[in-house]
């Protein structure tokens, strides 16, 4: 996939859709020494907290990227096109616990511009995030009681929130 580096004021997004409507993979560790995970994503933002351009993601803690958000201080978020949907569905079911679930999807992981975790050459989008937050969801402050059916485990989200270091995507994403 064609991506050219995106200024952030030129990035154009429709926030919503993007969680909702396209193949999203969270990725972290390190391409160079081999050692990453990633897994799909569809619950997430991206803002502006603290005067810094950030993403925000959430990870359950029994996931085998969650070991690799705690390690790691970079993160990308990489958006695929509906072409790759079943790929990024494998990814999102498979541990990488059990084996080479990447390789087995067929996409190709690529160095990131600025940061250790890497991004995928097929991507439409990609987001190279410096972590600068962590938590917990605490159920305590559910105000809407429906968000608690999300959980019958009580296996609450971790939030990581990452400033946006580098954008480079499709000409699709990028203001006219």
């Amino acid at each position: 996939m064609k991506r050219n580096v995106i200024p952030l004021n030129d990035l154009a997004l429709k926030i919503y859709d993007l969680w909702s409507e396209h193949w999203i993979l969270l990725t972290a560790g390190d391409f160079a020494s081999g050692k990453f995970n990633t897994m799909a994503i569809g619950w997430g933002g991206l803002g502006n907290m603290w005067g810094m351009p950030f993403a925000h993601v959430v990870v359950r803690p029994g996931r085998y990227t969650h070991e690799f958000m705690e390690k790691y201080d970079t993160f990308t978020l990489c958006v695929f096109a509906e072409k790759y949907a079943k790929a990024v569905q494998l990814l999102g079911k498979r541990s990488g616990r059990q084996g080479d679930k990447i390789a087995a999807s067929g996409l190709t992981p690529v160095a990131s511009a600025k940061i250790a975790a890497p991004g995928f050459a097929e991507a439409e989008l990609i987001l190279e995030c410096r972590k600068m937050y962590r938590g917990v969801l605490d159920p305590r402050g559910f105000l809407d009681k429906k968000i608690d059916k999300h959980y019958p485990l009580k296996d609450y989200h971790s939030i990581f929130y990452g400033e946006v270091l580098a954008v480079s995507g499709s000409r699709f994403f990028l203001r006219k």
